[in-house]
């Protein structure tokens, strides 16, 4: 499927796509020391974050898509280095509003975050 919302997205700063389908997407992000916060290389949750909103973003893939509002957790610290992936399911659809279930895992697999992205469906950019 064809990639038609944040088409200017940074995959250094928030992840390239690797999958994008009706309603689904998967994003990966590869952490590197400038995303570090202190000497023990740990990684600023608002990059893991990012990366989690660029995903819902994608599940839903319409052009005018903006998120409103988020409820998430951070389960595991994230280490600079260490590649993350992002998995973003729709998970209920109520017209221009949808609601996306987002989770971020590391190389392990083990789960490091995990949200819900309340997205909307604009009539038109919210710049205009």
């Amino acid at each position: 499927m064809e990639q038609r919302t944040h088409i200017l997205t940074s995959e250094t700063l928030v992840g390239k796509p690797v999958k994008i389908e009706e309603g689904y997407a998967e994003v990966v992000l590869q952490t590197t020391d400038e995303m570090k916060v202190d000497e023990y290389g740990l990684v600023h949750g608002g990059f893991t974050f990012g990366l989690a909103d660029y995903a819902a973003m994608l599940a839903v893939n319409e052009p005018t898509v903006v998120l409103g509002k988020a409820e998430v957790r951070f389960l595991k610290p994230v280490k600079a280095g260490e590649r993350l992936l992002a998995k973003a399911s729709l998970v209920e659809d109520l017209g221009k509003k949808k609601l996306v279930k987002a989770e971020v895992f590391n190389e392990k697999n083990e789960k490091v975050f995990e949200g819900t992205f309340h997205c909307y469906v604009l009539e038109k950019h919210v710049l205009e």
